[in-house]
C-alpha cells in the first residue's frame, strides 16, 4: 500500500499518524527523546524481521566467542554462533566464514550505462566527467555497460531495505573471483563494476582483492571504474582500501547516511551508523583533494516518511559541508518497502523541506526518485 490512510497509534506518546511505522509503533521523536522506552518495541521490530531468516536479531557479545573485526558491529561469537550478517559462525572455536579472498556469495550482471545509479548526475558514465581518462564519452557512454555486484549478507537490519533478498542466503550463488573477472575483463564494453547489495562491507575482503586484479589485468587504455555502495560502517582500513581503488579507476564511493541519529538509525537499521561519518571522514582527509574535478565521495539519504524530517538532514548536510561544500549529496524520494510496506511515498512537503535544509549546507543537491511524487 504505497498511499495508505490507515492511521498508527505511538505507543510512548499517543500520537497517531499515517506517517509512523506499524512495525515500530514509536514516532521518531520518542524514539530520539524517550529511547530507554522505545527500545523494547524496536527490538521486537528488528527481531520480527530477522528470524524468519535464521539471524540473530543483535549482534552476538559473548565475552569468550571467536571476533570478526569486518565491520562496525564486530561481533563475538560464542560456539554454534552466527554472526550479524548471517556469513561467519564460531565452529569449535574457530571463525568459519561462507565467502573468502578467492569466493563470494553474490548475483552479478550487466547493467546499461546509465540506468539505476544515484551517481549518474556527476558520474563519467553519464556526464563524460574525466574524459578520456575515467570515460570512453566525452558526453555519455551509450552503448557501454556497468556490471553490477549484488552481495548477499549485509551489517545493517532496515526495516525498509528495498534489497531484502540478500537475508537469503541459502538461496545465494557461489561465485569465483575467476568468474567475476572473466565476466568483467572479457566484455570490452563493461566500463564500470559496482560493488552494492545487502552491502559490501561483510564481503570486502573479496570486492577489494578482486577489484585490484582487474586493474592490474585490464589493457592499460581501458576505461575501467571501481565504485561501491554502501552503508559505510564496515573496518576503517578495508575502507581505506577500497577507496585508492576508486580514486584511481575513476570511480565514486558512495555513502547511505541513512539518518544524524544513533537511536534513529538503531531504530530503522538496528545497529548504530557512528562509524559511517568516521569512515566518511576518513575518506576526505585522506583522498578527497586528490581529484577534485570528478567526484571521489558522494552521500544518499532516503527521506522515510515522517521519520527522516528536515532536522536530520541538516545535521547530515551540515556534517557534510564542514568537510567539504561540494560533496555530492542526494536525497531519495521514499519508496515503501519490506517492513515499512504500510506507509506512505515521502510526502511533497517533507522533501521540499529536506531539500531546503540540505541547500543550506551544500552547493551539490539532487532529489532522486521524483517520479514516485507524480503517484502520491
Amino acid at each position: 500500500m504505497l498511499n495508505s490512510s490507515f492511521e498508527v497509534k505511538c505507543e510512548l506518546c499517543g500520537k497517531r499518524s499515517k506517517h509512523l511505522s506499524s512495525a515500530l509503533r514509536i514516532c521518531a521523536e520518542c524514539i530520539k527523546s524517550r529511547f530507554d522506552e522505545a527500545l523494547p518495541f524496536i527490538e521486537r521490530a528488528h527481531r520480527a524481521s530477522r528470524s524468519p531468516y535464521g539471524l540473530p536479531s543483535k549482534p552476538p557479545r559473548s565475552p569468550s566467542g571467536v571476533k570478526c573485526a569486518l565491520c562496525s558491529n564486530e561481533c563475538s561469537m560464542a560456539e554454534g554462533e552466527i554472526g550479524y550478517c548471517g556469513l561467519r559462525r564460531n565452529v569449535n572455536g574457530k571463525l568459519m566464514s561462507k565467502t573468502s579472498t578467492g569466493m563470494a556469495l553474490l548475483y552479478g550482471y550487466y547493467d546499461p550505462h546509465v540506468t539505476n545509479c544515484c551517481a549518474s548526475w556527476f558520474c563519467p558514465a553519464a556526464t563524460g566527467a574525466g574524459y578520456p581518462r575515467y570515460a570512453v564519452s566525452s558526453f555519455c557512454e551509450v552503448g557501454y555497460l556497468n556490471y553490477a555486484v549484488f552481495f548477499y549478507g549485509c551489517n545493517f537490519n532496515c526495516l525498509f531495505c528495498q534489497n531484502a533478498s540478500h537475508k537469503r542466503l541459502s538461496e545465494a550463488p557461489q561465485t569465483s573471483s575467476a568468474q567475476l573477472l572473466g565476466n568483467v575483463l572479457g566484455n570490452e564494453r563493461c566500463t564500470c563494476v559496482c560493488f552494492f547489495g545487502g552491502s559490501p562491507e561483510p564481503q570486502l575482503p573479496f570486492a577489494i582483492s578482486v577489484s585490484r586484479i582487474m586493474l592490474e589485468e585490464k589493457p592499460s587504455n581501458r576505461v575501467l571504474r571501481i565504485c561501491f555502495e554502501w552503508n559505510g560502517c564496515g573496518n576503517s582500513a578495508l575502507v581505506k582500501k577500497a577507496a585508492e581503488l576508486a580514486l584511481v579507476s575513476g570511480g565514486n564511493i558512495k555513502f547511505d547516511l541513512k539518518c544524524f541519529s544513533e537511536e534513529l538509525s538503531y531504530a530503522l537499521s538496528g545497529v548504530p551508523n557512528k562509524r559511517a561519518y568516521e569512515n566518511f571522514e576518513i575518506i576526505v582527509e585522506a583522498f578527497h583533494g586528490e581529484r577534485r574535478g570528478l567526484p571521489l565521495l558522494s552521500a544518499t539519504t532516503p527521506l522515510i516518511t515522517g521519520y527522516v524530517t528536515p532536522d536530520e538532514i541538516e545535521k547530515i548536510a551540515g556534517f557534510i559541508a564542514n568537510l567539504d561544500p561540494e560533496i555530492p549529496y542526494s536525497l531519495l524520494v521514499f519508496h515503501p518497502d519490506h517492513y515499512m510496506s504500510d506507509m506512505t511515498i515521502t510526502p511533497r512537503r517533507q522533501v521540499e523541506e529536506c531539500l531546503a535544509a540540505a541547500r543550506r549546507h551544500l552547493k551539490r543537491v539532487t532529489v532522486g526518485n521524483l517520479h514516485l511524487l507524480n503517484s502520491f
